[in-house]
């Protein structure tokens, strides 16, 4: 895939609203939604031998390899490239080696958004998903463990990008329509002043979720 001039980090903890704030974006603007997490959860549903190890590692909280990321984003991406106006990449890098691979490989990061959340209300909303949602991941043990994964390696990732990428950190509680108001306008400036002369090139937006 040819490199890419236009992208956007989207950083946050595990239930911090990214994904929520992802569908809104789609919807807004059109792009494809590819969520790390949903394509790692549907590998481990498909009962692939790569499926059984990626069920594993996640059970346990801990970060599913460099490689086998990249390659489920790539046949992602792949097979939606000849129809899609852009791509809206939910969750990732979960670690500074994951951002600078994705960055030789695919594009570079123009601007990162920072979603700031306190561990008491993230560990509150999985919890609460965890009613219904039957991820294997969402259980109180491994909510822990997952939020002290995310703290130690996004740090790094955030502190790297900060330094070369234009950065927006928004603190956030509960109102999460006055956030996307607030980022609705300043990716409509985003876009109209960056993307829209680059309509005839294939676009990533570069979101990272936990």
């Amino acid at each position: 895939m040819s490199a890419l001039s236009v992208d956007v980090s989207h950083t946050g903890g595990p239930g911090s609203g990214k994904g929520t704030q992802c569908d809104k974006i789609v919807a807004k603007y059109g792009f494809t939604h590819l969520s790390t997490g949903d394509l790692l959860r549907s590998e481990v549903q498909s009962g692939s031998g790569r499926g059984q190890k990626l069920n594993a590692i996640m059970e346990q909280g801990e970060l599913v390899p460099l490689d086998a990321v990249l390659g489920l984003l790539a046949e992602a991406m792949l097979a939606n490239v000849t129809s899609s106006k852009g791509f809206l990449i939910d969750g990732y890098p979960r670690e500074l080696e994951q951002g600078l691979t994705f960055e030789k490989q695919i594009s570079e990061c123009t601007i990162i958004l920072n979603f700031e959340v306190s561990p008491e209300t993230m560990t509150k909303r999985l919890l609460h998903r965890a009613q219904t949602s039957g991820r294997v991941d969402d259980n109180e043990e491994t909510i822990k463990k997952r939020l002290d994964t995310f703290s130690k390696h996004s740090k790094p990732v955030i502190e790297h990008f900060s330094n070369k990428c234009k950065t927006v950190s928004e603190l956030l509680h509960s109102s999460f329509r006055l956030s996307f108001c607030f980022r609705s306008a300043y990716t409509s400036g985003f876009i109209s002043h960056f993307i829209d002369p680059l309509r005839r090139l294939y676009k990533t937006l570069w979101f990272c979720k936990t």
